[in-house]
């Protein structure tokens, strides 16, 4: 495999970047940046002369500081939720499966499913599955979706119902979706609750049991996260007992880094 050595000067770029951002409103001389990086003062205004061409910085007629611009905030567009909560998960979650040795799976919402963003299936003893990023989950269906569908938006929901109403789900789902009293049923149990579960419910894992927790950040929630047990194993009772309390706990953990995240990637004011 080809080694490639590193790029110093965008290294440079970029450190200059994040010390610029960290900044109070912003803003800075290339001195401030220098002491900040330890990097010479005319490297810092060479690099800092060169995102001005890029158009990421600009330089300020009245005291010389230099700002950012609002072609930064571009840099992140291409960073989603989904990437983001994938991003901060993985160690949670390797400690959730020392705990409770069966697998996990961290999903996000992807239309009328829930689509694995990370798991630990590839690590657990006890994992019938193996390749399962990317894999979509049924809304109504699956432990996964309901923690998720219970808890959005009452206008991201019914979005999810017109598209289950259509069929993009499947029939069963389809019948589900147009059915009021069972959806109102359904969310009044998952938040009564405070999980979703489901025990043989999907016909395409009919030997399957899994309970799933909502992921929150900044009080919306953003994903779920399950544990998938064999049902003939482990007992409805036995899951909520050992794999709840943990399920709470690593939802709780992956929320305070998702929520650290955001704050630290809001850009200064310009």
């Amino acid at each position: 495999m080809t080694v490639y050595t590193s790029v110093q000067g965008l290294a440079r770029g970029l450190q200059v970047l994040k010390a610029l951002n960290s900044m109070e409103g912003g803003r800075a001389t290339s001195q401030q940046l220098a002491d900040l990086t330890g990097l010479h003062r005319t490297t810092v205004r060479r690099l800092l002369e060169t995102l001005m061409e890029e158009g990421y910085v600009r330089r300020s007629r009245s005291d010389d500081s230099f700002r950012l611009t609002l072609s930064v905030r571009a840099l992140s567009e291409g960073f989603t939720d989904a990437e983001r909560i994938a991003t901060v998960a993985p160690p949670i979650m390797g400690r959730l499966l020392q705990r409770i040795t069966w697998p996990s799976d961290l999903t996000t919402p992807d239309g009328d499913a829930m689509i694995i963003r990370e798991t630990t299936h590839r690590f657990s003893p006890l994992s019938f599955h193996r390749a399962m990023v990317g894999r979509r989950l049924p809304m109504l269906l699956t432990a996964a979706g309901r923690a998720y569908f219970a808890n959005c938006a009452e206008v991201e929901r019914e979005e999810i119902l017109e598209l289950l109403r259509a069929g993009a789900g499947g029939e069963e789902q389809q019948t589900m979706a147009r059915n009021a009293a069972l959806v109102r049923a359904l969310i009044k149990r998952v938040r009564d609750e405070g999980y979703g579960g489901n025990s043989g419910d999907w016909a395409a894992q009919a030997k399957i049991g899994a309970l799933a927790v909502p992921v929150f950040a900044n009080g919306s929630v953003r994903g779920s996260l399950n544990v998938v047990y064999l049902s003939r194993a482990v007992s409805l009772a036995e899951a909520q007992r050992k794999f709840l309390p943990e399920l709470q706990r690593a939802a709780l953990d992956i929320s305070a880094a998702l929520e650290a995240g955001l704050v630290q990637t809001v850009a200064a004011p310009l």
